[in-house]
Parts: structure tokens; C-alpha cells; sequence
């Protein structure tokens, strides 16, 4: 069925506009966006893509099709959103925020399909929220840039559903490509794309393990982070410094809370500078680094992503692994050498499965469909 008869198949007429956006992985800089850091994230070739017609009325139908879901349909009044603990919400969220930015829209009809996979850190709320807004920006023609298409949608995600995420997600989402990694200051919002050298792939592992944003951990990271900028007398920790925590002597677990987020920064300048010189191997040192920092520091990993990751790390071709997103379950990112990447993947896969009885998939590079 081709994407025109399917939405004619549920709404009875053909869509006026379409839009689409990625879900992205982040390469290094793991929760520092909340605490106005930098982040270099990539988009993955997994999307969300959206197709809508504008309705004479003020109501919104809604149909999702998710690559980890059954369809669904759902709808809603504009002006008259309510949270209801679904992925509705991230839509409502939207319509919500272009309203409280003065931006003028009538009801629609929206069909949703993505195959970024929910629950394993590759943004995929940050990915729907994007391809509505660019989706409504098209059917209605409004006038956003991709800066402002972010922070609308980074509204819907932390005013209406309530997840307190940094503007990292929405920025890749919004800005991302698949060559090249996103580098953003998250206070200033200025940006640089940064080209992935020809010698890398990228080799993105789902460990099966959901993970769950708005839950208490998450919350719970985000307040110590706050409490150790204020005990070091700073804005937020993108002013701390290493000698600073040095001198401070913050109690436990604050101390190690704040040295990786201190020590993140640092590793993600060091990883924008290791990309543009081709200087893989320290790519690969300063990402190895990185997951041990989340792990001890941070304490935002689990044993079966830490195997998952050693496993990788010990890889024939790969350079540096790490836990990806925000943490408790999700994915890891590896960087391997140029046309390594499908084979370390199955490799890694196979040995999780026999030493944790899991199972993993390798969701980039995307695999071939069965024959």
C-alpha cells in the first residue's frame, strides 16, 4: 500500500502536507545539556514521518503506527488538551506550545510512522515532536526556523508531558544529519556540524532494555546536578572546573555527579577536535572514557549495558563504546573501522546472548530486510 492510500485508507482523502525527522544518537555528552553543556549528537537513519490534511473544524485525529507498537487512534480539540499518559501526549504538547508562541492553526487530521524504536534512547519522542511541528508548519505555513521548530517542540516534551530533558534531543531531531555529528553549545544554542571521518562507521546496539525518562532516576540526576551548582556557587556546572571540585570537596554522591558532567564537557571538545584531525583511536579512548564516567560518576548504567559495552570494546575494528542517552537501559554506540561495523555487530550480539541470555539487535548500520 503506497503512503497516500494508506492515510486515504483511514481519513477518506488524500494529505495536504507531509514532514519527517530522525531520531538521533549521541556520540559523546551525556546529560550536560541540562546543565548548559555541550553535546554532539548524529542523526540515525530511523524516522518519524508524518502525514496531514487540515480539517474545517478545531479537532485533531490522531493515527500512530510505531515499529514497537500496535495502531492507534486518538483525538483531541484544540485549545482543550489534556495530558493522558500516551503518545498523544507529545502531539498535544505541540499544538499547545505553537499556541502559547502565537502561532495560528486549525484541526487536522495526522497519521504517524516511525521506526525509531521507543524506549531505547534515540529520541523518539524528540523525532514525533519535530515532524509535527514541521508537519503543521507546512500544512499551515507558518514561518519557523529549525532553531525555533526545537524549542517548540522541547516546550511540548517539558511544559505539557512533563519530562525534564535538555534541548539536546530536540536539536538533533531538528538540526542532525547522518554524515556528520551535531556539536551544540546548550546555553548559547550555536551549532557546527562537524563531518564523521571516512575511516568510521557508526555501529548503534539496542540491548532490549526500555528505559523510562520521566521516572524518578532521571528527576532525581537532574536535582543532584542542581544542588552541586549551587554548592559551588555557579550558575550550573558548564562554570565548574576541575579545580574547583578539587577545592570544594562536595559530599558523596554530589562530588561524582558534578566531575562527570565537569569532565563530559571536556571530553566532548576533545571528541570535536578528534573527529576533524581523523584521530579515531582517541574518538574511541575518550567514548571508553565516557561510559566509565556514567557508570561510576553518573551511575546511569546497568550491569547488562555495562556487559553489552565491554563486549564491544573488546571488539576486532572497534575503537570506542559507550551507553548512549540518558541512561538505565537503551543503547550503546561504537565507533568501528570503515566496513567492520555490520560484522562487530553481529559479533557482539551473538556473545550478549550467550553470556546474558538477552537479546540485543544492531539497529545501525540498518540491517539487510530477510531475503
Amino acid at each position: 500500500m503506497s503512503e497516500t492510500r494508506s492515510f486515504v485508507s483511514i481519513f477518506g482523502r488524500a494529505p495536504d502536507a507531509d514532514a519527517s525527522a530522525p531520531g538521533r544518537v549521541n556520540l559523546i555528552g551525556e546529560h550536560t545539556d541540562y546543565n548548559d553543556g555541550f553535546v554532539l549528537p548524529v542523526a540515525i537513519p530511523q524516522r518519524t514521518a508524518v502525514r496531514l490534511a487540515a480539517r474545517p473544524d478545531r479537532n485533531v485525529r490522531a493515527w500512530s503506527a510505531s515499529v514497537d507498537g500496535p495502531d492507534q487512534e486518538m483525538a483531541f480539540g484544540l485549545g482543550m488538551e489534556r495530558p493522558r499518559a500516551a503518545w498523544i501526549d507529545y502531539v498535544q504538547g505541540v499544538t499547545a506550545s505553537l499556541a502559547r508562541a502565537g502561532f495560528a492553526i486549525g484541526g487536522f487530521d495526522l497519521q504517524v510512522e516511525s521506526s525509531v524504536p521507543l524506549g531505547a534512547g534515540l529520541s523518539s519522542s524528540a523525532s514525533l515532536e519535530v515532524a509535527v511541528v514541521r508537519g503543521l508548519a507546512r500544512l499551515f505555513t507558518l514561518t519557523i526556523d529549525d532553531v525555533a521548530v526545537a524549542k517548540i517542540a522541547h516546550a511540548a516534551e517539558t511544559g505539557f508531558v512533563g519530562v525534564p530533558v535538555g534541548l539536546m534531543d530536540q536539536m538533533a531531531a531538528s538540526l542532525a544529519t547522518t554524515g556528520a555529528a551535531l556539536f551544540i553549545d546548550t546555553r548559547s544554542l550555536a551549532f557546527e556540524r562537524i563531518p564523521l571521518p571516512a575511516s568510521i562507521e557508526l555501529l548503534v546496539v539496542d540491548s532490549g532494555l526500555t528505559h523510562e525518562h520521566a521516572g524518578g532516576q532521571y528527576r532525581e540526576r537532574r536535582r543532584e546536578c542542581e544542588q552541586a551548582a549551587a554548592a559551588l556557587g555557579v550558575t550550573s556546572l558548564r562554570d565548574a572546573t576541575a579545580d574547583r571540585l578539587q577545592e570544594a570537596r562536595l559530599a558523596p554522591p554530589l562530588d561524582r555527579r558534578a566531575r562527570h558532567v565537569v569532565t563530559e564537557n571536556q571530553r566532548v571538545l576533545d571528541m570535536k577536535r578528534a573527529l576533524l584531525t581523523g584521530d579515531i583511536d582517541t574518538a574511541g579512548a575518550l567514548m571508553n572514557a565516557s561510559h566509565a564516567s556514567m557508570r561510576d560518576d553518573f551511575e546511569v548504567s546497568t550491569p547488562e549495558i555495562d556487559l553489552l559495552t565491554a563486549i564491544a570494546q573488546s571488539t576486532d575494528a572497534i575503537t570506542g563504546a559507550r551507553l548512549t542517552g540518558g541512561g538505565f537501559g537503551g543503547c550503546i554506540v561504537a565507533l568501528a573501522r570503515r566496513g567492520h561495523a555490520a560484522g562487530a555487530g553481529d559479533t557482539i550480539v551473538a556473545q550478549y546472548a550467550s553470556r546474558s541470555r538477552r537479546t540485543a539487535r544492531v539497529l545501525v548500520p540498518e540491517p539487510y530486510p530477510a531475503a
